[in-house]
């Protein structure tokens, strides 16, 4: 029998720390592989965690509500085989089992009688105990659950390879799922000789991710099976990884670790490994990744490396042209760009709101000259702790003052079960363009705002959800959504509904037009309003009294805060 200690995993990109919320077993129990454990809480979701080996629980370490730091240990097992641990750990538990009793077995024995001299008894000793715990063995590490409800989670890319010698906590995947990236880490420490999956994939939450060759028992009896190759893509591509033979596992065991070279450059598509405090301080001084080489585990770029990189002089080197450098030589080949990652999620969600949703979208131009009036106003005598108003506030609040004559607009249609909910409070979502693609941070409780806190609160989650510390919550729930171009707005769009919701308001650029007015040509700054509706729940008729409804109020901005 061995002692086998379960660390806490990687729960989130960039989470040190998860909140136990409560256990699901207890001292004594004996527990099955991927039976869940206990329950944990980071900033972006609550996470099951499922027990890697089957065993015993001896130690429980942390009370339901303490802090449990990432990489420490979380359960204690007595497993058959040699286990990962001394039999008596550095680390005492709050919660344990109690030595058991001496037996009348070979224990007792063992433990009272006097020390051998190395004659027949001992070899007899040792020779019992190879029987029992076999030097190797196979261990097969399944995708643990990487978030509440989640069935399956897209495989972004590998940190490792077949024959890599990898020790217990050494990151060997990052996979993505709806709420979050996640980057998997190793329980235990052995040579892979198995990689299951392949960027760009889904990988079921319980399914086979890594095989290794493990001292002691592993987890499984049988040799582990190569997952079955890819069929050979064109291009440089490779195949999926397929298992190594024995020979070839004892070498990669023996063999010292090479380290990973660093890279120059990376193949189009692949994203660069790096924390997220490395992206965003990458992004802030405008330096591409892609081009940075990186010296720590499988390539993963460092601060020190984005130091020496901007130390000496580094930058995206100008694509220079082909053909000698000649300004118009012919350009040749092609480059492939695999979707995968955030980008992939973002063309999902888009596929399907056009393929479930028929849009009916309504275009109206709107005076904007009395509200830009009346910000240039607010801004020239707002108090020192009050944002600076651009136009997104007014928008918000007329859309939901509007929102109170027709509150089947900020609604959510399940069309499956063929029900709409309508919501009494307007959590409005706010379409951002992230470094990572599209995001929709969300409002929440905008008609409970005035136009200075809705400004505070548009900026906060936009922010969050570029910096990529959006929690969860902000990034869901959204029951209407505006989406705005900005000064790229252009003259009109057809936005595209978040579904479930059944309306998004697009503004467009605010640009001086000659408009008559009373019979008199005058310059007045105007704006074109893009709005999208979901056809089996908003006629055009209401569609169009909703926006006329946004017009009135805009360009009497008086009536915004009327009740």
């Amino acid at each position: 029998m061995g002692r086998f200690v379960f660390k806490l995993p990687d729960v989130g990109e960039g989470t040190a720390e998860a909140e136990l919320v409560g256990w699901h077993v207890k001292v004594g129990d004996t527990v099955a592989e991927d039976q869940i454990v206990a329950d944990v809480m980071t900033d972006k979701a609550t996470v099951e965690i499922t027990a890697p080996v089957s065993g015993k629980v001896v130690a429980l370490h942390g009370e339901p509500g303490a802090m449990v730091p990432v990489r420490g240990p979380l359960v204690e097992f007595e497993v058959e085989g040699a286990g990962n641990a001394e039999e008596n750990p550095s680390v005492s538990p709050l919660r344990s089992e109690p030595p058991p009793p001496a037996s009348r077995g070979e224990e007792t024995v063992a433990a009272s009688s006097p020390p051998h001299d190395g004659g027949e008894g001992d070899r007899v000793a040792v020779e019992g105990l190879s029987n029992a715990a076999p030097t190797s063995g196979n261990y097969v590490f399944k995708l643990p659950d990487v978030g509440e409800g989640t069935a399956e989670a897209e495989l972004v890319g590998w940190h490792v390879k077949v024959g890599d010698a990898v020790e217990e906590d050494q990151i060997l995947a990052d996979v993505m799922t709806d709420k979050a990236t996640v980057e998997i880490t190793s329980p235990v420490a052995g040579t892979v000789v198995a990689l299951y999956g392949e960027a760009g994939k889904s990988a079921p939450v319980g399914g086979p991710l890594v095989a290794f060759d493990v001292e002691g028992r592993g987890n499984v009896s049988t040799p582990v099976a190569a997952p079955k190759p890819a069929p050979k893509p064109a291009g440089n591509a490779t195949t999926a990884p397929a298992a190594i033979s024995t020979a070839q596992r004892a070498t990669s065991a023996t063999a010292p670790s090479k380290p990973v070279p660093a890279l120059t450059g990376r193949a189009p598509g692949e994203r660069p490994s790096a924390s997220p405090a490395v992206r965003n301080r990458a992004r802030d001084l405008g330096v591409d990744l892609t081009f940075v080489p990186g010296s720590g585990p499988a390539g993963r770029i460092t601060h020190e490396d984005l130091d020496g990189f901007i130390a000496r002089g580094g930058s995206q080197p100008a694509s220079a042209p082909s053909g000698g450098g000649s300004t118009y030589a012919k350009a040749q080949g092609t480059t492939e760009v695999k979707i995968i990652g955030l980008r992939r999620k973002i063309a999902e969600k888009m596929a399907e709101s056009v393929r479930r949703i028929p849009h009916i979208t309504y275009v109206e131009e709107i005076d904007m000259t009395a509200v830009e009036e009346l910000r240039a106003h607010l801004n020239a005598t707002k108090s020192k702790d009050q944002p600076k108003l651009n136009v997104l506030p007014f928008i918000a609040r007329a859309i939901v003052v509007a929102l109170r004559d027709q509150p089947q607009i900020n609604a959510t249609y399940d069309d499956d079960a063929g029900v709409l909910t309508q919501h009494a409070p307007v959590h409005l979502g706010i379409a951002a363009q992230t470094p990572n693609g599209l995001m929709v941070p969300v409002v929440r409780h905008a008609e409970a705002r005035d136009p200075y806190d809705t400004a505070l609160e548009i900026a906060r989650v936009s922010g969050a959800a570029k910096d990529g510390s959006a929690k969860r919550e902000e990034l869901s729930g959204s029951t209407i959504t505006i989406t705005s171009l900005g000064t790229l707005g252009g003259v009109v769009h057809t936005p595209i509904i978040n579904h479930p919701e059944v309306a998004i308001v697009g503004p467009n650029k605010i640009a001086e037009r000659v408009m008559v007015k009373d019979g008199q040509m005058v310059v007045r700054k105007m704006m074109n309003l893009s709005s999208s509706f979901d056809h089996r729940i908003v006629d055009g008729h209401d569609a169009a009294v909703f926006v006329q409804r946004i017009k009135g109020l805009l360009e009497n901005p008086a009536t915004l805060w009327m009740r």
